[in-house]
């Protein structure tokens, strides 16, 4: 099936979708607003990996520090957001939010990454599958569940990457892992020999959701893989505000300042002299807003980010300062 068409039902329900499948060529006049810190929340083509993505945006920005903020495949297309400068301290916290997807799984084949990209392994007459059937097969698949994670992954083990190990023909065992799905909702059915799925998924981070596909084929007893993917969500920053690497390279992509990504967290100003102090370190002596073991934001007087700390004991325990 042509990835155009294959990809209709998901690019629909996403409200967008992958606008080009290779990226533009770099060059000065891509230079946003308004400074070289701060997030940029881009939309990776399929057919690059995240670190061509980030080796763009050097070149286009001119910057030497930057960062994606959680691997998408080279074959998924979808949000990605991107940090630059001093917001590179903050991709573990981006990275740590929920994730949002549309995907395609098409039943009766079963390959060897999971996604429409590995061998063949087996395939199945999955035609008596019906729509009822996989919305009853998803209720099994709703909220904590336990994954292993796929060969093809970025997991290390004994120090080296799964995916380093499968391309070498190696496969080892693999722990299973604790993941949570919090919606996962059955937008569209076509039935036939292969049937083909499309669902909405919400998850935590380092879901797999080419294993969830695996998984529910499994369940069904017909087998499954990822046939498309595209993330629609990275947290707060969405793939309907996302921009492409063309309005990149054109000056067109807003550079989100440090602050921006903050979401729910307590936040406290800091002014005058307690300021100053921030800026080398100091934390400043305030009740904090929130209980032990929360992360606080510490903002200046404009609304910038100064710091990162966490409460500890009734205090503030700074753990990154931006200043």
């Amino acid at each position: 099936m042509a990835d155009t068409a294959r990809g209709d039902a998901l690019r629909a329900a996403a409200g967008s979708g992958p606008r080009r499948s290779a990226a533009p060529k770099a060059g000065a006049a891509g230079v946003p607003a308004p400074g070289p810190d701060g997030i940029l929340n881009l939309l990776k083509p399929p057919g690059m990996t995240s670190h061509d993505v980030v080796n763009f945006v050097r070149r286009t920005l001119g910057v030497k520090r930057v960062g994606h903020t959680g691997t998408l495949d080279p074959g998924v297309a979808g949000v990605l957001p991107i940090c630059v400068g001093r917001a590179t301290r903050l991709a573990e916290y981006i990275a740590g939010a929920d994730k949002a997807y549309r995907a395609e799984v098409t039943f009766g084949v079963t390959t060897s990454t999971q996604d429409s990209f590995g061998e063949v392994l087996a395939e199945a007459d999955a035609s008596h599958l019906t729509r009822g059937d996989v919305a009853y097969a998803l209720t099994r698949f709703h909220g904590e569940i336990e994954q292993v994670p796929p060969m093809v992954s970025a997991v290390k083990v004994e120090g080296r990457r799964l995916y380093e190990l499968a391309r070498e023909g190696i496969e080892v065992e693999r722990k299973p892992r604790r993941v949570t799905i919090h919606r996962l909702q059955l937008l569209d059915f076509r039935p036939g020999p292969r049937p083909v799925a499309y669902l909405d998924v919400v998850c935590s981070k380092g879901t797999y959701v080419r294993t969830l596909a695996h998984d529910l084929g499994q369940y069904l007893r017909v087998g499954a893989h990822l046939s498309y993917l595209v993330r629609t969500r990275s947290g707060q920053f969405t793939l309907s505000e996302a921009a492409t690497l063309e309005e990149l390279a054109a000056g067109q992509a807003r550079l989100l300042p440090m602050a921006a990504v903050l979401g729910d967290m307590p936040q406290v100003v800091v002014a005058g002299p307690a300021a100053e102090r921030l800026r080398h370190g100091v934390a400043p002596r305030i009740r904090p807003p929130a209980p032990d073991g929360a992360t606080v934001a510490l903002l200046g007087e404009a609304g910038e980010l100064l710091a990162l700390a966490q409460v500890t004991g009734g205090a503030l325990r700074l753990l990154r300062v931006f200043a």
